[in-house]
């Protein structure tokens, strides 16, 4: 009892001089901290957020290696999983009057631990293999771990648990032992454990996402605040002999939706699309002028240009021409480049992501996903998750991750009897979910919500992002560092997506 009153008044104390403000390291503070020790800041900082308690004599307990249950418990007070009041037995060695054991049943239906076997082993050193594992499912990518597995690794000794080591390092939560291992056997001691959670706690926590979008109208625009800038779909590139604009929205359409934009704070950019078709060798300079010129001609301050589809080397080249010469023609107005993402399936060739980054102030990432069929249920998932790591995974490296953009479909997607009818706007998704005879679903392997309705012979699903998924994709685009999430469509679109950006 008097040890645990000690570790309290410790904790409070240290907290106060936190909070005064008084300068205070951890060496000060706890005998086994070295002054200027690697993990000082870290170890501070954690036992001020409560995810630690300090060691019976009220040190630290620098060097002493994490048990399986002690991990399990500090995993559960960071995520502020709150333990099961009354536990019942998961395990045949973990009974239910242990500290831990509401602990470990949290753990345990939270996906953390599972049943493969009938022992928890509690009093084992947790192995950085076990670590990293039960962190990246702590954060929910399981599946995606399973799909990892099979990606390079710079290290040479991890055999079990590859996609969760995978994870853990390429998320920048855990690092080698050396260049080329990891040590998945060895133990995690407290202060490293320490740096591991602050590592994920300012990913978390002192990022902050952009946000953009493409706005048809200005009816039924939702709040814009805090939108970094909002594309214009005023006109599409054609190609007669040379580049050329053709025009799909009036001027007083163009004006309305830009004072809008300009009143929410954000700034206006001039929306293009355009195809292979329109991008012919040795035209990247003609075609860099034309958008030049309906930039100013048109009062926007930025350009957001989306040429999608290109597969071959001389249409990367023609981009590449294009985004150089509008690079130096816009100055310091924005430039936004569409690009389709590398997937699973194999990389897309005609977009050189590392020259494009030179040029753009964002790199804007359309996901694809093919469209399959499970139980009979279409399965077609808007921007899964999977596809999302995989994407921003191949990326790091070549593009800045601040320039990082991930395209977002604010619509639904239809499928009636297995046969896609286009998409679905957000006042009609809300219908959908207001019919009683309409089901509510959420797939926590894709991040995506998606609906059922039978009436008669016909059968209608409904795929789309709900407030859940646009948050998930906001923490994962943190935990990559990525810069901004864009959605496709601004008008009419779910309050819940809006809300879901505001990280």
């Amino acid at each position: 009892m008097k040890g645990l009153l000690r570790r309290m008044l410790c904790c409070v104390t240290l907290a106060a001089l936190l909070t005064a403000g008084v300068p205070v390291s951890a060496a000060d503070y706890y005998s086994d901290v070295p002054e200027n020790f690697w993990a000082g800041e870290d170890i501070q900082r954690c036992v001020q957020e409560g995810w630690f308690f300090l060691e019976p004599d009220g040190s630290f307990g620098v060097g002493k290696e994490l048990s399986r249950s002690e991990f399990v418990v500090i995993l559960c007070r960071f995520f502020d999983w709150k333990p099961a009041s009354a536990p019942r037995m998961v395990y045949e060695d973990v009974a239910t009057n242990e500290w831990y054991a509401g602990a470990v049943e949290t753990a345990y239906r939270q996906g953390l631990i599972t049943a493969q076997s009938s022992a928890f082993r509690p009093e084992d050193p947790v192995t950085r293999s076990e670590a990293a594992a039960m962190l990246i499912r702590a954060l929910g990518y399981g599946s995606i771990a399973g799909l990892v597995q099979d990606l390079p690794l710079p290290f040479e000794d991890v055999g079990t648990n590859a996609g969760y080591i995978t994870m853990a390092y390429g998320l920048g939560l855990m690092d080698g032992s050396s260049v080329n291992t990891f040590s998945p056997n060895d133990g995690v001691t407290r202060e490293q454990m320490a740096s591991i959670l602050m590592r994920l706690y300012g990913k978390l926590n002192d990022t902050r996402v952009s946000k953009a979008g493409v706005a048809s109208s200005a009816k039924g625009l939702g709040d814009l605040t805090g939108f970094e800038a909002v594309g214009i779909p005023a006109c599409h590139l054609v190609y007669n002999g040379l580049p050329q604009i053709s025009s799909d929205m009036t001027p007083d359409e163009v004006e309305a939706i830009q004072n809008a934009v300009r009143d929410a704070g954000a700034k206006p950019l001039l929306y293009v699309t355009g195809g292979p078709y329109q991008l012919r060798e040795a035209n990247g300079g003609d075609m860099a002028a034309v958008l030049l010129e309906a930039v100013s001609a048109g009062n926007y301050e930025g350009l957001f240009l989306d040429i999608s589809g290109l597969t071959t080397t001389t249409q990367r080249n023609e981009l590449n021409a294009v985004a150089e010469a509008l690079r130096e023609g816009l100055g310091r107005k924005l430039l936004y480049l569409v690009v389709e993402a590398p997937a699973w399936q194999g990389a897309i060739s005609g977009y050189d992501y590392a020259v494009l980054g030179q040029y753009a102030d964002r790199i804007v990432l359309r996901v694809d996903y093919p469209a399959g069929e499970a139980g009979g249920i279409p399965t077609a998932p808007l921007e899964p998750i999977e596809e999302i790591y995989y994407a921003l995974n191949r990326l790091r490296g070549l593009v800045d991750a601040e320039q990082m953009t991930i395209l977002l479909t604010s619509t639904g997607s239809l499928w009636n009897n297995g046969e896609r009818h286009g998409a679905v706007s957000g006042a009609e998704i809300t219908r959908f979910l207001e019919d009683a005879g309409a089901l509510a679903h959420y797939s926590s392997r894709y991040a995506c919500a998606y609906l059922e309705q039978a009436q008669n012979e016909n059968s209608t699903i409904v795929w789309f992002l709900n407030g859940q998924s646009i948050e998930e994709r906001v923490r994962l685009a943190k935990l990559f560092g990525a810069g901004c999430l864009c959605l496709t469509e601004l008008t009419d679109v779910l309050p819940e997506v809006l809300e879901g950006m505001r990280n």
